[in-house]
């Protein structure tokens, strides 16, 4: 018999790869155990409701990415005064390093993520926000310093602008990289992705603002 700590790896690895293919929304706690071969209760023990499932799940990775994220950042601007593109870069290592924690982790975060961003999940924000929100206080200060001409209204709409960008990145990927590869003969792996979109999301952010 799995013992109660196989149980709760199983109901997370379970309901990683649902959440991340089908959505918060659309995956049911059934779904989630017949795929775990678990009972119900045993979610409703380690979890209690279908919300805290969902936290735990992106827990697993943030908890790794967000402190990594951070100090990353924090090398970067001890020796200079980085510019946008070298602040959304300080995020590649420590998102491809999340492929050493599950395989396909970084592509697997950035989906679930997105998840929470398309389908209005408001507990997971404010999960983020009181759990990480040093590290995402942090990377917000940097971009604004390094953009210090656009207003802070306007840069809380191009971060967002900036995070939907990445969902429709992330979400797509796998069909970006197909057609990249039969029109262009070009060949990319996730890290060439996440690379390629950083050039367009710090002229984006820092583009001067227009008047009307």
């Amino acid at each position: 018999m799995a013992n109660r700590s196989d149980t709760k790896t199983r109901i997370l690895d379970a309901a990683e790869k649902l959440f991340a293919e089908r959505g918060f929304s659309e995956t049911s706690l059934r779904l989630i155990t017949s795929k775990a071969e678990v009972n119900l209760a045993s979610v409703n023990y380690h979890f209690g409701s279908k919300k805290e499932l969902i936290r735990a799940v992106l827990a697993r990775y943030l908890d790794r990415f967000m402190p990594a994220a951070s100090d990353e950042l924090v090398q970067l601007k001890a020796s200079s005064e980085p510019s946008l593109n070298e602040i959304f870069s300080s995020l590649v290592k420590p998102l491809l390093e999340l492929n050493k924690f599950k395989a396909e982790g970084t592509r697997t975060f950035l989906q679930l993520l997105g998840r929470g961003y398309i389908e209005s999940q408001g507990h997971l924000r404010w999960f983020i926000t009181t759990h990480y929100g040093t590290h995402l206080n942090e990377f917000v200060k940097a971009v604004a310093e390094s953009a210090p001409h656009i207003p802070p209204a306007e840069m809380f709409w191009r971060l967002h602008f900036t995070l939907g960008t990445v969902v429709f990145t992330m979400a797509s990927a796998d069909a970006l990289t197909e057609i990249a590869a039969a029109d262009f003969n070009e060949h990319n792996d996730i890290e060439a992705v996440i690379r390629k979109v950083i050039p367009y999301l710090a002229a984006g952010v820092a583009v001067p603002v227009t008047s009307q």
